[in-house]
């Protein structure tokens, strides 16, 4: 692109063939309403479908389109970090890629931007045709996450958002590698504000976010956002000490009143035992995910390896 763009939209893809030429349609409706330069940036986060062949396409055909190539997947998260470190514009806007998030309230978005809020983010009122084994476990997610956090996460908002340039140079330049995008969005502060929206349902093709992806993206964001899971290894310890002294008891008066009691023997051991190991196990658990997460800090890899690259013009890659 030979000028600099006023607004930057970001777009991670996964295996969104169906979506794409709809996407497109409706995002190039809103840029044309826009009132400066824009950039469309598209990122292929390892499609395995023909995401990347309509990429290249639209590129050609539109010359606001640039796109990223991920040489595998690296995940959504790391897909949303690549497009904020290639992004110029005064105002970067991340949206998913199946039209759950309708690009119209990006105009919406804008005005908040124009009134003095530097980030905007979307927060949803209602789920449409979602199920409520998917929308309760949510629901209860971001309470306890609110709870928990040790900074102040927005109910019921995803990584749909508007985003002005100086958050984002701030952003950039967090150097974590396990990343969160609307806790670190939170974290960072500057003023912030909400636009409400019913979410749509997906628009075709399969749901990406699987429960196994959701789960692992919900322990994320605890494990980097609070340490109450470390101090819930001190109170596991503090009642199962408690526990054993109640059982040290009632074993006593068991021998003393009732020598032919069940509970005696065997079985009073056997369940000690698997409480206790139970105990152990939570607690090195929930010890590994804090150690795994320093263990990925210190290897200091890139975030991630692009095999394609286009529309960026001679601008200089930033690094990772």
């Amino acid at each position: 692109m030979n000028h600099t763009p006023k607004y930057s939209l970001i777009v991670p893809i996964y295996n969104e063939e169906e979506n794409l030429p709809e996407l497109y349609r409706r995002i190039s409706g809103v840029m044309e309403r826009l009132d400066g330069p824009v950039e469309l940036i598209l990122i292929n986060d390892g499609s395995r479908d023909r995401s990347l062949e309509i990429l290249r396409e639209l590129h050609e055909q539109d010359s606001r389109i640039c796109y990223l190539s991920f040489a595998r997947n690296f995940g959504h998260q790391i897909a949303v970090t690549a497009g904020l470190n290639f992004s110029t514009g005064q105002v970067a806007v991340i949206m998913d890629g199946d039209l759950q998030d309708p690009p119209e309230l990006i105009l919406d978005m804008i005005e908040q931007w124009r009134s003095g809020y530097q980030v905007v983010y979307a927060q949803r009122t209602h789920r449409r045709q979602e199920s409520w084994f998917k929308r309760f476990p949510a629901y209860i997610y971001y309470r306890i996450l609110r709870n928990l956090a040790d900074v102040d996460i927005p109910l019921d908002t995803g990584d749909f958002c508007l985003m002005d340039r100086c958050v984002v140079d701030v952003l950039n330049a967090l150097p974590e590698r396990n990343r969160y995008i609307r806790g670190l969005r939170a974290w960072i502060g500057f003023k912030q504000t909400a636009v409400k929206f019913e979410r749509d349902p997906r628009f075709a093709g399969d749901v990406k976010y699987t429960f196994s992806k959701s789960f692992a993206l919900a322990m994320n964001g605890l494990v980097s956002f609070s340490t109450v899971p470390l101090q819930l290894s001190i109170y596991l310890g503090l009642f199962s000490a408690l526990v054993s002294v109640l059982m040290a008891f009632l074993v006593l008066y068991w021998r003393l009143f009732s020598p032919g009691a069940a509970l005696t023997g065997l079985t009073i051991i056997i369940m000690a035992i698997f409480f206790l190991g139970a105990v152990q196990l939570v607690s090195i658990g929930i010890l590994g995910q804090y150690i795994g997460r320093i263990y990925e800090e210190v290897k200091g890899r890139p975030l991630y390896t692009l095999a394609e690259v286009a529309g960026f013009g001679d601008r200089p890659k930033p690094s990772k």
